[in-house]
């Protein structure tokens, strides 16, 4: 029996994934945007909707320099409006789990899991920079070696007051002692359609793949090849029984783009003139400094390589977390260069790009498949570069090629989430 993949929808936002410049690309803050990138991911039958989100606009040498995923709506107010828009498409929020409060954030996502009939889901991230933490009374308050323990305590007190109400709608006293929270008091929304909204986790650090393996329900990564990603859902799955968990209660899902053509020469040229768009020499000067940590305007986009070192310490770029090790990354970048021939712009376009599948829609459907098969994924978040209607030929030309090859749903099989994504309904604990 082909092993059934799961696919979901990411709402891009403005920065070099997207290409903002496309005539075909329309709002990233009226409604009629995140309606048509929904209703065409539900058209699909995939899974679910995923906003991402950041709470501060980044800065570059002091000045604005891209919105991202914030100069938009808040994620769940979006969300909430989706549901009365759609029927079975699941809906993923990004909210962070280090300025926020359990009882609060648990109450909003009972709500949006009651009010779309049990589809909402929560994908968890944790800050620890000061410069984020401005916009919030504590600041900049939590070390960074907090940020796990306050984010796994967060979601195990939220799953607290979600069971404390009984299946029966019956409320039931709740506290909680622990190192970040004390609590107590009743908790005012009865227990939603699916229980537990769906909890999704983004990291790959070891203290990341250990926080996904005891609580989240997907993860979503950038481990896109073949190899990296069979690494990656080996490892993670491997962490599930220290928990009590199987492996299919873990999905794994990392974000990817997809470029389509009548030939695969054709896709490939399609896929080679989105990147030279999405990385304009300016921008590739700006992703150089992102990484060396120093101005370096005066360097031709068009020329080699910086010969200086990165600046560990720098304040250049802010708001925007940190991939790597600069040094490891710089000579990541130099040895790339060098055994190419590249140019910084040719090293930038060809280092930021998220693996893509690019093909005819058979190719694409034959890729697709094969990552599942090969446990290197359980599905994908494919991560259009126009808004909102880049998943369009998606949905046209390659599902039903998916579908006929039996990998992926005709029809929804159950109302919510979770049934959506074969995972069991959590028992109610207390």
């Amino acid at each position: 029996m082909t092993k059934q993949m799961h696919l979901a929808a990411h709402f891009p936002g403005v920065n070099n994934t997207t290409v903002w410049a496309d005539p075909r690309s329309r709002s990233q803050i009226d409604f009629s945007s995140f309606t048509h990138l929904a209703r065409t991911a539900e058209r699909g039958r995939f899974d679910f909707f995923f906003l991402a989100e950041g709470l501060r606009l980044r800065e570059h040498k002091g000045r604005i320099h891209d919105l991202d995923v914030v100069g938009r709506p808040e994620s769940l107010t979006v969300l909430g409006a989706l549901a009365a828009v759609t029927e079975h498409l699941g809906l993923a929020a990004t909210v962070n789990a280090t300025f926020n409060e359990p009882y609060e954030l648990a109450r909003r996502f009972a709500s949006l899991d009651h009010l779309s009939g049990g589809r909402a889901a929560w994908n968890v991230v944790t800050s620890f920079d000061a410069f984020t933490g401005e916009n919030f009374r504590r600041g900049g308050y939590l070390d960074r070696a907090d940020r796990y323990t306050r984010a796994a305590e967060f979601v195990a007190t939220a799953r607290e007051l979600w069971d404390s109400w009984t299946p029966e709608g019956i409320p039931r006293p709740f506290a909680h002692q622990g190192q970040h929270f004390s609590i107590s008091g009743e908790f005012t929304v009865p227990r939603s359609p699916q229980g537990h909204p769906v909890v999704i986790q983004a990291g790959d650090s070891g203290e990341g793949r250990e926080f996904a393996a005891s609580t989240a329900d997907i993860v979503f990564t950038r481990h896109g090849t073949l190899e990296a990603g069979r690494e990656f859902y080996a490892d993670v799955k491997s962490r599930l029984a220290a928990y009590g968990r199987r492996p299919e209660d873990l999905k794994i899902m990392p974000g990817v783009t997809v470029v389509l053509g009548d030939t695969d020469a054709e896709a490939q040229e399609k896929a080679a003139d989105i990147r030279r768009r999405q990385i304009s020499p300016q921008n590739a000067i700006v992703a150089l400094e992102q990484i060396w940590g120093r101005d370096l305007s005066a360097y031709d986009p068009d020329g080699p390589l910086p010969d200086i070192d990165p600046d560990p310490d720098s304040e250049l770029v802010k708001g925007r977390v940190k991939v790597g090790d600069p040094f490891t990354v710089a000579a990541k970048w130099r040895a790339l260069s060098e055994a190419k021939g590249l140019s910084i712009r040719q090293t930038v376009i060809e280092t930021s790009g998220r693996q893509s599948f690019i093909g005819t829609p058979a190719t694409v459907a034959d890729r697709l498949t094969e990552f599942v098969a090969a446990d290197a994924a359980d599905g994908f978040i494919l991560i259009p570069h126009l808004t909102p209607g880049g998943l369009d030929d998606f949905v046209d030309r390659v599902v039903p090629l998916l579908q006929e090859r039996g990998a992926f749903r005709t029809e929804y099989s159950g109302p919510t989430l979770r049934s959506h994504l074969g995972l069991p309904t959590p028992v109610r604990k207390g």
